[in-house]
């Protein structure tokens, strides 16, 4: 939702537009990173209404990262003076394809680095705005050195804050009357985790449950978090050292100093909140949940 209004901002300001959603990329796209470089380069083209020209600009005596910048770089952004914004939705896709991901994100810090430029292909770069959109969840797999995230502007998504939750469920339906006691319980169980707060308003809605009943059930296998919460175990049983890690988050009674590369990775799963260096579960869900599953 947020991608999109930003690309319908560009719109509005001229600039050209390309967005690549790599949940809807095909695997034989992913079967080597020339096969992804060159599609990527003949998806932009057509994004933009242009004839593919990997013919003319794509040469053998080149790297492949150094092909796709001169495609991107002689063609793409020289054809017009208007800016273009290239967004690349659903990024974490690539984490599964170790031969594509660390030299698709160097390709891209040598974008942003080259837009630093003040000579002429610097000032072609600065014709480039890149968006990447990407979950956080996958983060414990993902060699953070590789990462482009730590270039550019990072916007982090904030939890929904009691209006927030109040004004959803009224859209949800009219009819769900969340008095102030409920929905601060439901609050004090996930906090303001979107997609925890939606799944939550989506079956009060549709009477397949009541609140108590919610409340009550969730932290285990019955409840209607089932889902979510196996595949972020599944994600720690398949991390041994960042179970451990976990476990004792959980089971303790006071915020716990971990590893910085252990805090960092658990934080980006959403699993704990940051008090200075210490860490704490997000939520009494996972708390709950967490403290008996990890033993």
């Amino acid at each position: 939702m947020l991608l999109e209004k930003l690309l319908d901002y560009s719109r509005q300001q001229g600039y050209r537009i390309a967005k690549l959603d790599l949940k809807l990329t095909d695997i034989n796209t992913l079967a080597s990173l020339k096969t992804f470089l060159q599609c990527l380069c003949a998806d932009v083209s057509d994004s933009l209404e242009l004839e593919p020209e990997l013919d003319q600009y794509w040469k053998d005596i080149y790297g492949l990262n150094k092909n796709c910048t001169r495609y991107f770089q002689k063609y793409l952004l020289s054809v017009s003076d208007r800016p273009l914004v290239f967004a690349i939705d659903n990024f974490e896709r690539l984490f599964e394809y170790p031969d594509i991901f660390p030299q698709f994100c160097l390709l891209l810090r040598g974008w942003y680095e080259s837009a630093k430029q003040g000579d002429r292909i610097g000032k072609i770069w600065q014709k480039l705005r890149l968006v990447v959109v990407h979950s956080t969840e996958a983060y414990p797999c993902l060699d953070t050195n590789h990462s482009p995230f730590n270039v550019g502007i990072a916007i982090d998504l904030p939890e929904f804050n009691l209006q927030q939750v109040e004004n959803i469920a009224k859209r949800y339906d009219r009819n769900i009357q969340l008095r102030q006691e409920g929905l601060n319980k439901l609050m004090e169980l996930v906090g303001g985790h979107p997609y925890l707060i939606q799944e939550a308003i989506s079956n009060l809605k549709t009477k397949q449950i009541t609140l108590e009943q919610l409340l009550n059930l969730a932290p285990t296998e019955e409840g209607i978090f089932s889902n979510h919460l196996r595949e972020q175990l599944w994600n720690l049983q398949h991390n041994p050292l960042l179970e451990s890690a976990y476990k004792k988050v959980v089971t303790a009674n006071q915020p716990v100093r971990l590893d910085a590369e252990f805090g960092f990775k658990l934080h980006s799963m959403g699993l704990v909140k940051l008090l200075g260096n210490d860490c704490v579960p997000s939520y009494d869900l996972y708390r709950r949940y967490f403290s008996e599953r990890l033993v």
